[in-house]
């Protein structure tokens, strides 16, 4: 039996996702990564599996698709099989739509991709991964299991140019909800962190509006999140900072969430 903790990230190859599996590889956890494909590397060359050795943890890296709900065992049970555990599910993946559309245009193709990856393919995902949580709790010493959801200041905003991602995101966030209050007495805390305006690949095709937009006061903050800001919230709670706390929303926002007059 693995002694270090072990946190699975999906989506891990890039931007937030990349963000989160470094942060918690430094907070002392192995990884488990799932993401379609691994090809990304740093400023420096390096890859995302060199800078996790490079913080002293394991990494397993699993390329595949969450939305592929036949999969999910398998990779679930790649993780037990080579970590005997799995401590924290991180539920980062998700897709913009492939193209932003007036919600008069929205096309079902692009609404039952954005839904089957943001919402459907992390539902079951996490189903399968409760299931094995539930079996480790009472057999592994001081085994402190936890869920967090990445979702979207647009679960709560709207966006009429991206309907099916703020639906998605709206979804996730009540799955959360569902999740923390299944397992509120199981031993399992379950979290969602709901982030903003995050410079990273998704957002860059909209810099110059969410840069008009941030100067003309969107962000109290006055400034774009990064990836980093979203890793550091996951550490917090991973770290058992808040295990009195399940079902609690998390906004790392900048203060979006302040109604000021």
């Amino acid at each position: 039996m693995n002694n270090r903790p072990v946190a699975l990230v999906t989506g891990a190859n890039r931007g937030i996702g990349r963000a989160i599996a470094l942060s918690l590889s430094e907070a002392g956890y192995d990884i488990a990564g799932i993401d379609l494909k691994f090809n990304v590397a740093d400023p420096a060359g390096k890859s995302l599996i060199s800078l996790i050795h490079a913080n002293g943890g394991e990494f397993l890296q699993i390329e595949s698709d969450i939305s592929n709900l036949d999969k999910h065992e398998i990779d679930i049970g790649l993780i037990i099989e080579k970590f005997g555990r799995l401590d924290l599910l991180v539920n980062n993946a998700g897709v913009a739509p492939i193209e932003r559309l007036d919600v008069l245009e929205t096309t079902p193709e692009s609404f039952d991709r954005v839904l089957d990856i943001n919402l459907r393919g992390t539902f079951f995902l996490s189903q399968v991964a409760v299931r094995r949580m539930l079996e480790q709790v009472g057999n592994i010493p001081d085994y402190s299991p936890k869920i967090i959801f990445i979702t979207s200041i647009s679960a709560v905003v709207s966006s009429p140019g991206r309907a099916e991602y703020c639906i998605s995101k709206a979804g996730l966030s009540m799955t959360a909800s569902i999740y923390a209050d299944r397992l509120s007495d199981s031993g399992i805390n379950v979290y969602e962190i709901r982030p903003g305006v995050i410079q990273t690949a998704m957002t860059a095709p909209v810099i110059e509006k969410y840069n008009k937009l941030i100067a003309d006061g969107l962000i109290p903050q006055k400034r774009w999140g990064f990836p980093g800001d979203v890793a550091m919230a996951v550490v917090g709670l991973a770290k058992g900072y808040f295990d009195y706390s399940t079902g609690m929303v998390f906004e790392v926002s900048g203060g979006m969430d302040i109604r000021s007059l």
